[in-house]
């Protein structure tokens, strides 16, 4: 019978990750969306240390700050709708409290720039080459912060300041961290407010950049999410109720593609017991003043145990808790 997809072949990486491996996602929501796949299976990884980020200029400009540990002050905050903010990060910064809103922002920085350091794996998730500027400053923001309007101006970026952008970014990331692979996707989310058309050229001239850059620096390359959503999949009914996010089922099937490509082999057995202990941490018993539960909790314990014996990176802290709760509620 034919096939009623096209389903394409995607090269696997020759360098893969294990638990040995730093992760950091940073871009638009689809990093959010896989970064968190990562995490669920306890992989040491960092997503977006400044928020939800859309255009290559707005995460070089983050990429620069965390290389440099920035330290941000008050005058590089602003004050909108009973919220401070910075025009460098997403509303998930910002806050009533002045002194609050820094903390959060320089302590994530400090954070980005320890793990930047020793990361294996930056995954870079491009939205729009769509950009907004800031009158007042001639800045290009990274986030509006719901602002009116008319403080901003919009601009298409050329597929040459793109491609000028990104390869001074690569050029300090392999400076600073010399081991570093970079993989770049294009976010198969659409940016409806430019519309079908302009949505489209924005995608268009992301991935040719992208391509010329994955052409021409090394341990720099490229994961096809675009395409395995507009190609693969194909179907509405893999979009969420607004059409143009990704529903749960597409956000597993590229996720699976995505393991298969950049998972090593060896890892998956060690993932399928942490899904075990996970699925033992969510499980609710129907009399849990059985001792049969105790040594539920005990055998759950140790597989924690034998995990963490032999992958140190692996952070089993909430699960060893839950389980250790449970047993000495039985010894009281």
């Amino acid at each position: 019978m034919k096939e009623f997809r096209t389903i394409f072949d995607i090269h696997e990486s020759e360098i893969k990750i294990n638990y040995d491996s730093n992760l950091i996602f940073m871009g638009s929501c689809f990093s959010d969306n896989i970064g968190k796949k990562i995490k669920e299976l306890k992989f040491p990884v960092l997503i977006n240390p400044f928020g939800v980020l859309y255009n290559p200029v707005s995460i070089a400009n983050s990429i620069d700050n965390i290389i440099n540990n920035t330290k941000f002050s008050e005058q590089d905050l602003h004050f909108f709708n009973n919220k401070w903010f910075s025009f460098y990060h997403h509303s998930d910064f910002s806050g009533k409290d002045k002194t609050e809103c820094l903390s959060r922002i320089n302590n994530s920085t400090e954070l980005a720039h320890q793990r930047l350091r020793n990361a294996d794996f930056l995954f870079l998730t491009f939205g729009t080459s769509r950009v907004y500027l800031h009158k007042k400053t001639a800045e290009i923001v990274s986030n509006c912060h719901k602002l009116p309007e008319k403080e901003f101006s919009r601009k298409l970026l050329e597929i040459n300041e793109i491609v000028e952008t990104i390869e001074q970014m690569t050029s300090k990331l392999f400076a600073f961290n010399p081991s570093l692979n970079i993989v770049f996707t294009l976010s198969p989310v659409r940016h409806w407010k430019d519309g079908a058309i302009g949505n489209m050229q924005s995608k268009a001239r992301l991935l040719i950049a992208i391509d010329k850059i994955t052409s021409s620096i090394n341990n720099c390359s490229y994961f096809p999410s675009y395409e395995i959503v507009m190609d693969d999949l194909r179907d509405y009914r893999f979009y969420a109720g607004d059409m143009i996010h990704l529903s749960n089922t597409a956000v597993d099937y590229i996720f699976s593609k995505f393991s298969e490509v950049y998972i090593d082999n060896s890892t998956n057995g060690v993932q399928h017991k942490i899904l075990k202990i996970i699925r033992a941490r969510n499980h609710r018993p129907f009399n849990p003043d059985l001792p049969e539960y105790k040594m539920f909790a005990e055998k759950s314990l140790d597989e924690i145990n034998t995990i963490n014996n032999k992958y140190h990176n692996i952070d089993l802290t909430e699960e060893r808790e839950f389980f250790t709760r449970i047993i000495e509620k039985f010894n009281k």
